[in-house]
């Protein structure tokens, strides 16, 4: 649909009145007619209307006033169309006539069309059909009439001449007959020769323009001249000189928006053309020989001589080493001295204090500069306007770790209870669905039927039609067990509802505090299944931490709230069987594996994500990992409880 002026839809609106009284509401009259009229406005089609008009009517009232209106829009198409031609008609009907057309009712009169020509020259034909607003059809039929007449008024000269001697001594061929009868009544004097000279050229003038506009029928049009290319790729004549072509500006603002974007894109490409030329250049060295791209021939290859009986040689010399690492180090652990070397790496190294200040902060209030600053007794100097008889009482702030709302604890109640809330909440909506009966709200409920009591409740009617009573009580019964399966449907939770409940009872607040617990493990690396629990576990009870990996001590670290602390030691110490496990020692003698609780507190906030596996080799990769999250000291008692416990078991 198109787009409707103001004007356009004033000229409707009387229509668009008498179309909306029977569909509207006087009240809502009203509003129906500035909502078409706001869509025909907006160009909105008849669906676009209808739909809008569903605001105030059913669809299909909107519907079927929507195709009205559309009708009524046709309709009114066509008589703006009619009008539009039969204005035009008009117009064309009395069109002004042109200077070349009028006739000349004497043959032989000295006004003719050519002399009004004369006697007018600054307006030329096409000036003239240009003010009298006529086509090109026109003007070139206006051209060739007045050239024949032109031409017949050229031969009836002739003949004049021809016939008279005197005539013929007029030097003008095509001097207007007006002019020659003056030549004949007197003597030319310089002024008439002026303006025969001035007329005769004005004459030349007219007869160039006409050869110029009106061309003969057999006259090949001026074919396009060819396109001449030099090496520069120039554009250039015949004789070699360099034509200008004029280019052509846009002049609508969309046209100029799509050249201002074609210019901004090419530079846009040319720039990351030149940005990847020079990081072709920045980044290329011509004394690096580039390989051609050849596959080379696989050979074979041989083992020298020698070569396995060397690597069995290693593999004795390893094997006897170790035998006698074992053997030291059993004589170190009954001796003591491997357990107190391995504890005094483990302790961290005390850090150097800071040097101290010359003066405290609470101190520079008080003081003129420093403390080295004595008055005239020799005393350290101090400003007596900073001390008062007035006392500052610190600011009153709250312990970060109580909760901004209070907490209170829940009442349950027994079962007893619950029986009598329950009951007495029935009798209040009962009684007050027995008022509204009563005051005439709501009609009485139907009699409640039953197989077993429709006689008692029916009574004569049950004996009268027993087939009809019969079903429709199984029909009320039918009724009843619908409502009450649809109301537990509308009361069941969806899965993803669920979901959310059960997370929700999983997760904890943890916002005032975290608790976190440290276990060590003998060996968890070569356990898949164990390995398992404890990851899947965690997940599911939505807890953070870590899970380091390192041979004789394994350190797990749990954090959140505490119940989940609760289910998830139970897990590690109960339900996983870890004597079930046979591992090697540090002595490499077999020996059961086990779980214990290192240490167990709250802490402020999480230092670990989601629970990770983490393996290291080295006893200080592991310490810089827990240093890396500020809980070093986790390490260092798991570790030492390890290197102990290795100690006690030899």
């Amino acid at each position: 649909m198109s787009y409707y002026t103001r004007k356009e839809i004033d000229e409707l609106h009387t229509d668009i009145v008498t179309l909306t009284k029977g569909y509207a509401h006087s009240a809502e009259e009203e509003r129906v007619i500035s909502t078409i009229e706001n869509c025909l406005h907006n160009g909105y089609d008849r669906r676009r209307i209808a739909e809008k008009l569903e605001k105030y009517l059913d669809a299909k009232q909107s519907s079927r006033l929507a195709d009205k209106i559309q009708d009524k829009l046709d309709d009114y198409r066509r008589r703006v169309k009619k009008r539009n031609a039969t204005d035009d008609a008009g117009a064309d009907e009395k069109p002004k006539k042109s200077r070349f057309d009028k006739e000349d009712s004497k043959t032989n009169s000295v006004s003719t069309p050519f002399s009004a020509a004369a006697a007018s020259p600054a307006i030329t034909p096409s000036a003239a059909a240009a003010a009298a607003g006529l086509n090109s059809t026109q003007i070139k039929l206006m051209m060739v009439n007045a050239q024949r007449e032109i031409e017949e008024r050229k031969r009836a000269l002739i003949n004049l001449k021809a016939k008279d001697p005197i005539l013929a001594s007029v030097p003008q061929i095509g001097l207007p007959v007006a002019l020659a009868t003056q030549a004949l009544a007197k003597k030319p004097v310089p002024e008439d020769a002026e303006k025969a000279k001035k007329i005769a050229e004005l004459q030349a003038q007219i007869r160039a323009k006409l050869s110029n506009l009106v061309q003969p029928a057999n006259q090949v049009p001026d074919r396009p001249k060819p396109l001449i290319l030099d090496e520069d790729g120039r554009t250039i004549d015949k004789s070699g000189r360099t034509v200008s072509i004029p280019t052509v500006t846009p002049t609508l603002k969309a046209n100029i928006r799509a050249k201002k974007r074609e210019v901004f894109n090419r530079s846009q490409v040319h720039t990351e053309r030149h940005a990847q030329q020079e990081d072709t250049v920045k980044f290329f060295d011509d004394r690096i020989a580039q390989k051609p791209m050849v596959r080379t021939k696989r050979s074979l290859r041989f083992h020298e001589p020698g070569k396995f009986q060397q690597l069995a040689e290693r593999m004795r010399m390893k094997a006897q080493l170790e035998k006698l690492q074992n053997e030291i180090s059993q004589i170190a652990r009954k001796t003591g001295i491997s357990s107190a070397t391995k504890l005094a790496l483990i302790a961290p190294k005390q850090d150097t204090p800071d040097d101290v200040p010359a003066m405290e902060w609470w101190d520079s209030v008080i003081l003129t500069q420093d403390l080295n600053t004595l008055d005239a007794a020799g005393k350290i100097s101090i400003r007596q306007s900073a001390i008062t008889n007035l006392i500052e009482h610190p600011t009153q702030m709250k312990p970060p770790n109580e909760p901004l709302k209070p907490v209170f604890l829940p009442v349950f109640l027994t079962k007893k209870e619950r029986k009598k809330l329950r009951r007495q909440n029935r009798r209040e909506a009962w009684k007050e669905e027995q008022e509204k009966i009563r005051l005439g709200l709501v009609g009485p409920p139907e009699p409640k039927l039953r197989i077993s009591n429709l006689m008692r409740v029916l009574g004569t009617e049950a004996v009268q039609d027993p087939t009809k009573i019969e079903a429709h009580v199984r029909e009320q019964m039918a009724k009843r067990q619908k409502a009450h399966e649809d109301a537990n449907n509308a009361r069941k939770l969806t899965a993803e509802q669920k979901s959310e409940k059960k997370i929700r009872k999983i997760k904890e607040d943890t916002s005032c505090g975290v608790n976190i617990s440290v276990y060590r493990i003998r060996d968890l690396q070569d356990n898949a299944s164990k390995k398992f629990k404890v990851e899947t576990n965690a997940k599911q009870l939505h807890m953070t931490g870590i899970v380091v990996l390192f041979r004789d001590c394994c350190v797990v670290v749990v954090e959140g709230g505490p119940k989940q602390q609760k289910k998830y030691r139970r897990l590690m110490q109960h339900r996983i069987k870890w004597e079930e496990d046979i591992v090697k020692g540090p002595d490499g003698q077999e020996m059961p594996n086990t779980c214990a609780l290192v240490w167990e507190g709250t802490s402020q906030r999480r230092n670990f994500g989601e629970i990770k596996f983490k393996v290291f080799t080295m006893e200080k990769m592991a310490r810089e990992f827990f240093q890396k999250h500020q809980v070093e000291h986790y390490w260092d008692l798991a570790y030492s409880g390890a290197v102990l416990e290795a100690s006690t078991d030899s």
